[in-house]
């Protein structure tokens, strides 16, 4: 399978050089996790970089830029991965755009390898509604496998303050299912923290935040939340569902 990158984000990646084996990574998880444990998010992000080269990149959902403003300030033109499901509200595309034209970034668009038509053509329509997982494994899951497969580490905004499944997130992790060295510099912050975060360095945010979407997935599968309720009740809500599985 392979996953489309738009045109000029191709142009701008270059050649990467060759990665290290998973036993190599594996073992750089083990000694830098808990060293890391306690770091500040820029000092975990300078480590990853200076590990792992241009074989680094981070990723975002644009909810807001947070993590891509904190690694631009590091390491100015790093690659951030952003999935085009076909399914993003116009906000959220607004947003990549905002971020790509105001931050030092490579931004690389990343696209199933079938567009939502060609999804319904061979799964029946509105996969999302029938099989939800499924449609997450083909929009989502298999397009950022395939997109990190020129990549050791990947950063993401994963906090444990975000849900009840992510309490135990590592700071410095192994992704089993991917290979990959997964690394969340924001992982104890809470979320007064990021508020600040924005507030002090003027950072993007999605405009779905301020209008009732404080966790911003696909359009048919997210929905407004009442303020004081869970911040992810509003993903995949009526389904027995948390998770895309990208984090799982």
């Amino acid at each position: 399978m392979t996953t489309a990158i738009t045109a000029s984000a191709r142009a701008n990646r270059g050649t990467l050089t060759e990665g290290r084996s998973p036993e190599e990574l594996r073992e750089l998880v083990s000694h830098w996790g808990a060293e890391l444990e306690l770091a500040p998010a820029e000092d975990i992000i300078e480590w990853a970089a200076a590990t792992f080269g241009e074989r680094f990149c981070v990723t975002s959902s644009m909810g807001d830029a947070v993590l891509a403003h904190l690694a631009s300030k590091v390491v100015p033109g790093i690659d951030v991965v952003f999935l085009d499901t076909g399914y993003h509200f116009v906000e959220t595309l607004g947003t990549r755009d905002a971020v790509e034209a105001t931050l030092d970034v490579n931004l690389l668009t990343i696209t199933p390898v079938q567009s939502v038509a060609e999804q319904d053509a061979e799964h029946g329509k509105d996969l999302y509604k029938t099989d939800p997982d499924k449609c997450c494994a083909l929009r989502k899951v298999a397009p950022l496998r395939d997109a990190l497969a020129d990549y050791d580490a990947w950063a993401t905004g994963l906090r444990r303050a975000e849900t009840h499944d992510r309490v135990i997130a590592p700071v410095i992790g192994w992704d089993a299912k991917k290979g990959k060295v997964k690394v969340s510099p924001m992982a104890r912050w809470s979320d007064e923290q990021v508020e600040a975060y924005i507030a002090e360095h003027g950072v993007l945010v999605n405009p779905l935040v301020y209008d009732g979407y404080p966790s911003i997935g696909c359009w048919p599968c997210t929905r407004r939340v009442a303020p004081g309720d869970d911040p992810r009740s509003g993903r995949w809500a009526g389904m027995n569902k948390t998770e895309c599985g990208i984090h799982t």
